[in-house]
C-alpha cells in the first residue's frame, strides 16, 4: 500500500475514487482520522467483504 504520508496526502482523490468503484460507500466510511487509519481500513474491510491484503490492493491500484 502506498505509504501514510502519501496516503493522507491524496486522500480526497483516493477515497472518492473508492466511492466510485464501491458506491455503498459513505463520507463516514472514508474519514481518514489521525490515529485512526487500521480502524477506518478494518471498516472498509467489513463492509466490501475484503480481506486486508485486498484492501491495501484495491487502494495502490487506483
Amino acid at each position: 500500500m502506498k505509504n501514510l504520508t502519501e496516503l493522507k496526502g491524496h486522500w480526497h482523490k483516493t477515497s472518492g475514487k473508492l466511492k466510485q468503484k464501491f458506491a455503498m460507500l459513505t463520507d463516514n466510511d472514508l474519514l481518514l482520522v489521525e490515529g485512526k487509519q487500521e480502524e477506518m481500513l478494518g471498516r472498509l474491510q467489513t463492509k466490501l467483504g475484503k480481506t486486508k491484503e485486498e484492501m491495501q490492493k484495491i487502494i495502490s491500484d487506483l
